[in-house]
């Protein structure tokens, strides 16, 4: 018997199973709010938002938009939305009304669902239908099934996309990865069975829902029949009042996360306040890899378990998992710290190699389908019946490091930034004639924007005028922290960019490239 493998299938357990449990606990303080809803409760929201869009004629394959932070409503999307064969469409709120405009036309997206404090910001976007998410004009989208309401059958196919996520890339448009329900369900239950998710936990959403669906983990622990807590913005001092109001034992995100927490540590360490979670919380970083040290911190001062994985959105995200073994058990913080900084070992039913250029490929169920509407692309990305991930590692022993970034992405708190869509707004700017944008070191942030930057002959420019040109066009974390000129930027006989040369001042005394 083959049964096709669809995400509401996490969703179905956890309602036949702990209907009476706790399911969500909703940001209390945010207009369209859900509050705190049982698994029971939260099936019927998800069947009603699958009828309402069934009777507004939305049919199989449209595609539904969401640009918001973490919300309820977000998490009901992805069973409400994906779950009846409609194709969900997360957008990054962080970034600006073109941005957004060109997923929602890309992706030929009819329905845009707008967060309320974000209204005003994407008012101007064109899409068929929009409704805000303040509890008024999409109550009925997220009711509980109406009353003799019928609810639209899908019989499934696990190789239909449930998602298109968009990332930035090595072009200045953004790419949309087609997720499909086998890709989502394998990356969710090897996900879950790595950091060991039971009906136990308590999730709090640390990490952007938008971001490759929460990396899979709110499939995990819904299916699981754990407890969802939304954390909608990240400080330190909230988090760790999270963690220890709601029980909270496991949270996702990015180094730059987990540095905020430490900060709020620190801070209610020198007031004389307990941390929470100490010997109970497990924490999963990804993104880019931390620093030793910030591991180090995580599991000495926190007393929280480190644990790294490392993927990319085309991977739904899981590739490696790195947790410490029981081999691993007599070494000091600062041993067990450099050993969780590898990347990892390869996740089950996931395979790793090297091409002869460094660069790391996979193959595993996990894999995309495809680039929406971009057959080229695709076809670059899977050549040779492997993905090809763009950065370079090194695969030994069964460990991966992740020694450089082989594509022209920057990793910033997380965020994917294009250098190259960068580098195309700077040159718009009249003075400007040539330019090269790259990652540096930060402390926060993991890496951060840089843009060394020629001027034409007789023209003048300063770094806050650059800055603000950007800023006025682009998403303010994808803009340029720093502004460096130069004569001249080191470049081939054949005039292209040499930025691994332009990087290197910047890396040294670093073991690797990323950070």
């Amino acid at each position: 018997m083959k049964v096709e493998l669809n995400v509401l299938d996490f969703l179905y357990r956890a309602v036949e199973v702990f209907p009476q449990r706790l399911a969500l606990v909703d940001d209390p303080g945010v207009q369209g709010t859900l509050g705190r809803l049982t698994y029971a409760e939260i099936g019927q929201r998800v069947k009603g938002m699958a009828s309402t869009l069934d009777a507004m004629g939305y049919k199989v394959g449209d595609r539904i938009g969401i640009v918001s932070p973490n919300a309820g409503k977000f998490l009901i999307s992805y069973f409400g939305v994906s779950g009846y064969g409609r194709i969900l469409v997360p957008i990054n709120y962080r970034l600006n009304a073109e941005e957004v405009q060109y997923i929602v036309g890309h992706s030929g997206t009819r329905l845009l669902l707008i967060d309320p404090e974000y209204a005003d910001v994407f008012s101007g976007v064109k899409v068929e239908q929009k409704l805000i998410l303040d509890g008024t004009e999409d109550k009925e989208l997220f009711a509980p099934l109406r009353e003799g309401a019928s609810v639209p059958e899908w019989l499934g196919d696990e190789d239909f996309a449930c998602s298109i996520n968009y990332t930035s890339g090595t072009t200045s448009r953004p790419k949309g990865v087609q997720m499909t329900h086998r890709n989502a369900w394998l990356n969710a239950s090897t996900l879950g069975w790595h950091t060991t998710v039971t009906d136990r936990d308590v999730l709090l959403h640390t990490l952007p829902m938008f971001h490759c669906n929460g990396w899979g983990m709110p499939y995990a622990v819904t299916g699981m029949g754990g407890t969802h807590v939304v954390q909608r913005k990240i400080d330190g001092e909230s988090i760790l009042s999270n963690v220890e109001q709601e029980g909270v034992t496991l949270a996702c995100g990015a180094p730059a996360v987990w540095a905020a927490t430490l900060q709020g540590a620190e801070k209610r360490a020198s007031e004389g306040r307990t941390i929470p979670g100490r010997d109970l919380m497990r924490v999963v970083a990804a993104g880019a890899p931390p620093p030793s040290r910030t591991i180090e911190r995580i599991q000495g001062e926190l007393g929280w378990e480190f644990i790294q994985i490392y993927g990319l959105t085309e991977t739904s995200p899981l590739l490696t998992v790195n947790r410490r073994l029981k081999e691993w058990d007599s070494m000091d913080r600062a041993e067990l710290a450099r050993k969780l900084a590898m990347a990892g070992t390869p996740s089950i039913g996931v395979k790793l190699a090297e091409d002869a250029d460094g660069e790391v490929l996979a193959q595993g169920n996990q894999i995309f389908k495809g680039y929406w509407e971009q057959p080229e692309e695709s076809a670059k990305a899977l050549a040779n019946g492997w993905f090809h991930t763009g950065d370079g590692g090194l695969y030994q022993d069964g460990y991966l490091r992740i020694l450089d970034r082989k594509k022209d992405v920057i990793i910033t708190g997380g965020e994917n930034v294009s250098s190259i869509e960068v580098e195309d707004v700077l040159f718009q700017h009249p003075s400007v004639a040539e330019v090269a944008v790259i990652g540096v070191p930060d402390p926060k942030w993991g890496e951060t924007v840089k843009a060394l930057v020629v001027l034409k002959a007789g023209a003048t420019a300063t770094e806050r005028e650059l800055q603000d040109f950007c800023r006025e066009r682009l998403a303010h974390f994808k803009c340029p922290t720093s502004v460096e000129f130069r004569d001249e930027l080191a470049r081939t006989a054949t005039g292209k960019l040499q930025k691994f040369k332009l990087r290197a001042p910047y890396w040294e005394g670093h073991d690797r490239l990323v950070n």
